[in-house]
């Protein structure tokens, strides 16, 4: 079962310097694959002259992502990229996509350096960027007499969950989405307040 996780609520970024290198790290909320990629050529349209536009994404929850990639845009293998993305799987920065824009001071930093640098700008970053948390849901369908209907809005109400649909027929029928976590125990107290009239499957 799915638990809620958090996600990048706002575009964001930080710069750290080492030896006159500058790292450049923006956090931008993404949620496709193509999105994520057009912010990376919108960054190096909008900041031209860089030595290296490096970059690494999360798509869904960091814990279980639909997706995740990186890229060392030219920069030792395994130096920036991959260093970028420990930081926002440990950080669990869902949803989200790094880039840190490079400008070299003139002076190598090594691969340890360079490893350091680009985690930190990426965790610097993630220091004052904003988070929104998503509880995974399930819709359902409840259909219940019209005698019956008042009594399980008054359940999904004391959870605090929204009908998002009403048909009217023979009977009525309510669609709700009900936290992933909650579903057997809304399920359960439906049957019991309607004496297990109430027929629950999930949404269509």
């Amino acid at each position: 079962m799915s638990r809620p996780y958090q996600v990048l609520a706002a575009p964001c970024e930080f710069m750290f310097e080492e030896k006159r290198s500058t790292f450049t790290a923006v956090l931008s909320p993404a949620q496709e694959r193509e999105v994520a990629l057009a912010q990376l050529e919108t960054l190096r349209r909008e900041r031209p002259g860089a030595s290296h536009y490096c970059w690494a994404y999360i798509l869904g929850a960091a814990a279980q992502p639909k997706s995740m990639a990186f890229s060392d845009d030219g920069e030792p293998g395994g130096t920036a990229g991959k260093p970028m993305l420990n930081v926002l799987e440990h950080r669990e920065a869902g949803n989200c996509m790094a880039v840190v824009v490079r400008t070299f001071g003139g002076t190598k930093l090594g691969a340890g350096g360079l490893v350091r640098a680009y985690g930190a700008a990426v965790s610097g970053a993630l220091d004052v960027a904003r988070w929104s948390v998503v509880t995974p849901s399930i819709g359902i369908s409840i259909a219940v007499g019209f005698a019956l209907e008042e009594r399980v809005r008054h359940c999904l109400e004391q959870h605090q969950i929204t009908v998002v649909a009403a048909d009217y027929t023979t009977e009525v029928t309510l669609t709700a989405n009900v936290p992933e976590s909650a579903v057997s125990t809304i399920t359960e107290e439906l049957r019991e307040l309607t004496s297990g009239a109430a027929r629950i499957r999930p949404a269509d």
